[in-house]
């Protein structure tokens, strides 16, 4: 495949994303070192400076998961998709730059909050203008790109943060190595919104049809053979997936123990994720437009299991770098087409709703997922290490997003054999 088949507004879109995510991503690494380096003192609301921290770091997630559905369905509605981008990475932009102003432990919750929705402005609004720009032969495509200069900036942030906040302070010690790092987090952001403004329209609409209704369908009110609505099946299997992805990073400490290995392989072990996502996204939603939606979403989901087990299983750091290589390739797998399959879904103007779910879902997920780790870790299995038990939980979950995508998901694509579900079909009611 060649990205120069696809809308250049979809690349416009898509190198926006990377530069957010390389910015975001800064502060996975940056975010904790600054609030327990002293800089950030008082305002605990009378919690111990340890679960404040917890509090902050967990925030993003749940605001940014909680207002997605709220930020689509008005991009639905408005049928402007473009606007609700800009502001999003606008709103990233300040947030970004005021933490260089707060020193205080609840004025971090509230920038970081900030943060969460400027994200979910962002996300569900670009997901929908992916999915309207691309063709209906293509989707798969499309998404697997976005996603895969989504990754490369998610991957190449916390490497490039380390090195900023190290080699600080800069300028003859006016700026400090966080105060550096929060600069270039602030600048990518900006950089995407100018990168959106000049280069990415909305498509042209037909009549408004979006309704102001945002509750999630659960129940099928289609097909009379399945219970669950395949859009809330898919969310909850990317709900599940999130969560085992993110179980590896609490517990860093007792992974380098465990394993007698450094921070830096730490690092390489998590880097391996994105590796795997970076090389298969885009060629894995090109199949997925020949060759079908659901073959990937299953075959993902079922090799998340043992990829997931493994990583509380491994003795040595080569086991854990194959093991989250495996990892990413099998999320890599999942995510592209499932996006894919949601947008064959969705009508009208109503991508941004249906798509949010699946939004919501992964963010969700990976606000959960170390929270998971955190409470699991200290529980005792007859097998493995110390911190096994929540690779464990991992791994039951892709078992059971799995058994509900090869039960309540229908084919979209039609690859010659059963009759695809007609696209709009399920949100038809």
């Amino acid at each position: 495949m060649s990205y120069l088949d696809v809308d250049r507004r979809i690349l416009a879109l898509a190198f926006a994303r990377m530069v957010d995510s390389l910015g975001n991503s800064f502060l996975i690494v940056v975010l904790p070192l600054y609030i327990t380096s002293g800089v950030v003192t008082g305002g605990t609301f009378g919690l111990s400076a340890t679960l404040i921290t917890g509090l902050i770091l967990s925030a993003f997630g749940f605001f940014n998961s909680g207002i997605q559905p709220f930020a689509g369905n008005l991009s639905d509605r408005t049928g402007r998709r473009r606007i609700f981008v800009i502001a999003g990475l606008l709103t990233l932009t300040v947030a970004n730059f005021v933490y260089t102003l707060v020193d205080s432990y609840g004025a971090v919750l509230l920038v970081r909050i900030t943060q969460g929705v400027g994200v979910a402005l962002t996300v569900p609004a670009t997901i929908a203008l992916v999915n309207e720009l691309s063709r209906e032969s293509a989707r798969g495509e499309a998404m697997g790109v976005f996603n895969t200069f989504r990754m490369i900036g998610f991957g190449l942030g916390p490497v490039v943060a380390g090195g900023v906040v190290a080699s600080g302070p800069y300028l003859g010690g006016t700026i400090t190595g966080f105060e550096a790092a929060f600069y270039v987090a602030t600048l990518s952001a900006l950089l995407g919104a100018l990168c959106v403004y000049l280069l990415v329209e909305d498509p042209e609409q037909e009549e408004a049809d979006a309704g102001e209704d945002i509750s999630i369908a659960v129940l099928d009110r289609v097909r009379d053979d399945k219970l669950l609505d395949p859009v809330f099946t898919l969310g909850v299997a990317s709900l599940f997936m999130a969560i085992g992805i993110a179980l590896l990073e609490p517990l860093e400490h007792h992974i380098n123990t465990t394993l007698g290995q450094t921070a830096t392989m730490f690092g390489i072990e998590f880097s391996a994720f994105v590796l795997a996502q970076v090389l298969l996204q885009a060629p894995i939603g090109s199949w997925s437009d020949e060759y079908g939606r659901k073959p990937f979403i299953l075959a993902g989901m079922l090799i998340l299991v043992p990829a997931t087990l493994a990583q509380g299983l491994v003795t040595t750091p080569a086991g854990m770098i194959v093991a989250r290589f495996v990892q990413g390739a099998a999320g890599a797998a999942v995510f592209a087409p499932a996006m894919a399959l949601a947008g064959d879904l969705a009508t009208g103007r109503s991508s941004g709703t249906t798509l949010s779910v699946l939004t919501m879902a992964f963010g969700l997920g990976t606000a959960i997922g170390p929270l998971s780790a955190g409470l699991l870790a200290g529980i005792t299995l007859p097998f493995g290490t110390a911190y096994a038990t929540p690779f464990v939980f991992g791994a039951v979950l892709a078992f059971l997003g799995f058994c509900l995508v090869y039960s309540q998901v229908d084919e979209t694509v039609d690859t010659g054999g059963a009759e695809p579900v007609e696209p709009g079909a399920a949100a038809a009611d």
